[in-house]
């Protein structure tokens, strides 16, 4: 099968499913701490319980939601404290890969980076939630990439799926969209001068920014 037959190919209902339930969490309709209601799930999906149970435990190991015993599963919800944790956890991992990036940077990666962003604006001047996650996502993953790290990337890619749930709350607002797409410009900037220190910098501020926003949702 050709690389475009598989692109192709319908999704399997455990894939479809688990895509769905993404959607749900990232855009907020599942917001943190809401019960996941799997008859209704299933009815609405058009889908049985089974790919439903295996999307869920997917989601479980990923730790976007938990099961507990009695009362079923329910998106996961993050202290002030679990939130400023995982952040700073970020910092140290992402500043690691940031600086290894900027080392290798090719004119082609840059490339990359700005159609990126390009989507990051065109949703966020859209209001778009969804596709502003996904490339705000993009974005981050394809420069933490260029560092050549595999196993950081896959670190840094499990932490974000941590705060999935909340990156709603955050570009919710049109302010916080706003500078995100101000603070992406200014990586960018640090980027194509190959400023190591000052594309850390602005990305310092950025996670900063998010961290103060959900810190006054969340108190």
């Amino acid at each position: 099968m050709s690389a475009d037959e598989a692109r192709r190919r319908p999704p399997t209902a455990q894939q479809f499913v688990l895509g769905e339930l993404r959607r749900a969490i990232t855009t907020g309709r599942l917001r943190p701490g809401a019960p996941i209601r799997q008859d209704a799930l299933a009815e609405e999906l058009q889908v049985s319980r089974v790919p439903l149970r295996e999307a869920l435990k997917t989601l479980q190991g990923e730790g976007l939601v938990r099961y507990e015993a009695h009362r079923g599963y329910s998106v996961e919800t993050l202290s002030l404290d679990d939130l400023r944790e995982v952040y700073r956890i970020r910092e140290l991992l992402e500043e690691e890969a940031v600086r290894r990036a900027v080392a290798l940077l090719a004119d082609a990666d840059l490339d990359r980076l700005r159609a990126a962003q390009d989507d990051v604006e065109r949703a966020a001047d859209a209001g778009d939630v969804l596709a502003m996650a996904t490339a705000n996502r993009l974005f981050h993953m394809t420069l933490f990439d260029c560092a050549g790290m595999p196993r950081l990337s896959r670190l840094i890619r499990t932490l974000w799926d941590t705060t999935d749930a909340y990156r709603s709350m955050y570009y919710g607002g049109p302010a916080n969209r706003e500078r995100v797409v101000k603070e992406h410009r200014a990586t960018l900037d640090a980027l194509r001068r190959r400023d190591a220190d000052e594309a850390v910098a602005t990305l310092t501020v950025h996670r900063a920014h998010a961290v103060a926003e959900l810190e006054s949702l969340l108190s």
